[in-house]
């Protein structure tokens, strides 16, 4: 509890950092003399530059830009404790129509393991909009050829395993150990090291910092392609033959794990309000830049608006909680 405690207090710090640069950005917007989501809408990516929300978060800038649906898209990237920071300082914003934030499981897992006060539910939602998976990933001259390999050798000593991944919470921490209750490693033994980014964990795997990666496969695509890193299982709940590489249920561990992508707003909006951002988040995603993006990131289209989509977020919230009080993270 000390533990959960003073990582929560360590990013709650950094929140009062956070304003003037989330302010620059809005204040752009509202120099000329129209306002609203249309003239200029702020995304907020709550993580750093290179990772998967920023990604999201940029992959809808530009199909909005290039559509003509919103004239100034702006992204700000808020980073720390799991998207929190974002959070809390979106839940601040009561009322403010013309500013969006990118979503997910991690952010969920994050609220959870950090102990932290802010309820993603509290926001108004807006759309789901992907899922990606999670990839396993070792480096090319790793002794672990196969998955087989890798947890022979993990249950002899799940210490020696360092695994790198996203923050404390996410859904790579959650793959970690939901993966080690599969195969009878009790989760507090796992070596599990957090980084800021994709590109930080990408370094620490060839930089022999870890031993394994665990992120979204648009996080380690470039180097498994280019023979630097091997992939050795995803968490897809059927085959992607498209990635060659097998899921976790082919080789007989009952487990898969997707890693939803939502788009969320400040509380108390107007019906109106609301139902401007999710049209938004409509027509964006129904354009060919975002279907590219789809495919060049290989992320699912998960399309689910409004209502239903702030139950899906009430029943993940229900469901990550579960798992990471089962999981004692």
């Amino acid at each position: 509890m000390h533990r959960r405690t003073g990582r929560w207090f360590t990013g709650a710090a950094a929140v009062a950092l956070v304003p003037l640069v989330l302010t620059a950005g809005w204040d752009a917007h509202r120099t000329g003399t129209l306002s609203g989501a249309r003239t200029g809408l702020t995304i907020i990516a709550p993580a750093a530059p290179g990772g998967g929300w920023d990604t999201v978060a940029r992959e809808l800038q530009n199909a909005m830009r290039e559509n003509d649906i919103v004239s100034n898209p702006q992204v700000v990237n808020v980073p720390g404790a799991a998207g929190t920071i974002g959070l809390s300082q979106l839940l601040g914003m009561d009322g403010q129509e013309d500013v969006v934030m990118i979503t997910g499981t991690v952010m969920i897992g994050g609220i959870a393991v950090n102990g932290s006060p802010q309820d993603l539910t509290a926001t108004t939602p807006v759309a789901r909009i992907a899922d990606d998976y999670e990839v396993l990933v070792v480096p090319a001259d790793s002794p672990y050829q196969t998955l087989d390999d890798l947890l022979t050798a993990w249950k002899q000593d799940p210490g020696s395993i360092a695994i790198g991944g996203g923050s404390l919470g996410g859904t790579d921490q959650l793959l970690a150990a939901l993966l080690a209750q599969e195969v009878g490693i009790d989760p507090l033994q796992v070596n599990y090291i957090p980084y800021a980014g994709g590109g930080e964990a990408v370094s620490s795997l060839l930089s022999g910092a870890s031993s394994v990666g665990i992120s979204g496969w648009n996080e380690f695509a470039d180097q498994v392609e280019a023979g630097e890193l091997r992939a050795l299982a995803m968490s897809a709940p059927e085959p992607q033959p498209q990635f060659g590489v097998p899921t976790l249920m082919e080789q007989g561990i009952d487990l898969h794990l997707p890693n939803w992508r939502g788009v969320v707003a400040p509380p108390g909006l107007s019906d109106e309000e609301t139902q401007e951002l999710q049209d938004i988040i409509d027509e964006t995603i129904a354009t060919d830049e975002w279907s590219d993006a789809l495919e060049r990131n290989a992320w699912q289209d998960t399309e689910l608006l409004g209502p239903e989509y702030g139950q899906f977020i009430a029943e993940e919230t229900d469901r990550i909680d579960g798992i990471v009080q089962e999981a004692g993270l």
